[in-house]
């Protein structure tokens, strides 16, 4: 039988390496973020996109709540992600002028 504390390092382990996930996952996303930032500059495109953001927001909250996620969280996790991008489209413009 497994003790409390051995259950509570397993779990542990499985939360280190979702957390490892998620960040090889960002660092991913944020790699092909950066190419739409330079696309962008490089064609006098806008840095933000209202329209996929809310196309974005309506998809990640219908999948949240298909996952049992929090769908508010879930949009403000998106909200924190696409603000940060843009950031990186504004100084990527900025670089390039």
């Amino acid at each position: 039988m497994t003790s409390p504390l051995d259950q509570l390092e397993q779990y542990r382990t499985s939360i280190d390496n979702l957390d490892a996930i998620l960040l090889h996952t960002l660092a991913e996303r944020f790699k092909v973020t950066q190419a739409v930032g330079k696309l962008k500059a490089e064609n006098d495109m806008p840095p933000a996109d209202k329209a996929r953001e809310a196309r974005q927001i309506e998809r990640l909250r219908s999948l949240a709540t298909t996952s049992g996620l929090d769908p508010v969280f879930a949009e403000k996790f998106l909200n924190f992600i696409v603000a940060e991008v843009i950031r990186h489209h504004e100084k990527i413009r900025e670089d390039q002028e």
